[in-house]
């Protein structure tokens, strides 16, 4: 059984350079055309559920995907994007005052770090791992609509965390596919 996983597509504030986090932002333009050519990849894989994040941005993206494969979409909380707090809306440069150099501490599972509102994201890996327990158990090939911190989640969930506690950045572009398989 498969998993794909797709970020949503761009918006404005991803050109911007600023941390949407659970911001509600549209998808722009480019982020509509970008789901469109992934629409037209999608129709190789064998999907039979989309379950996307409830984010516009998401969203829209997992709608016009659904126009090739036209399957059942379950809108799930718990792929929303990490809750980012009081930096949703900053840039790298506000982001590199308010922490200096170890701005990486927000993504180490060890640390755990809970400050300026930002969502630990040990509960942001509860949340996702629990729902791919979840889709393991549908012995189907789902789809998930998703968002780049929710990304690091699902590759942590499949890949480990190393012994630093250093979730590995999820590098993925907008509309990008993953695919990963759950061993039996």
């Amino acid at each position: 059984m498969k998993l794909y996983v797709i970020r949503h597509g761009q918006t404005d504030w991803n050109v911007a350079g600023k941390c949407q986090g659970m911001s509600d932002i549209e998808l722009n333009e480019t982020g509509i055309e970008q789901a469109k050519k992934v629409k037209e990849q999608i129709k190789k894989y064998n999907i039979n559920l989309i379950i996307s994040s409830p984010l516009k941005r998401a969203k829209k993206t997992a709608e016009i995907i659904n126009e090739a494969i036209n399957c059942p979409i379950e809108y799930d909380n718990r792929v929303i994007e990490r809750g980012f707090g009081n930096i949703e809306g900053s840039t790298e440069s506000t982001r590199s005052e308010i922490f200096g150099y170890n701005i990486d501490i927000i993504n180490n599972y060890n640390v755990n770090y809970n400050e300026q509102n930002i969502e630990p994201v040990k509960d942001v890996c509860k949340r996702v791992w629990e729902l791919l327990d979840e889709i393991k158990e549908k012995n189907q090939n789902v789809l998930i609509v998703t968002h780049g911190g929710t990304c690091r989640a699902i590759g942590a969930y499949f890949n480990g965390i190393d012994e630093s506690g250093m979730l590995a950045s999820a590098h993925i572009n907008n509309c990008e596919i993953r695919e990963y398989e759950f061993k039996k």
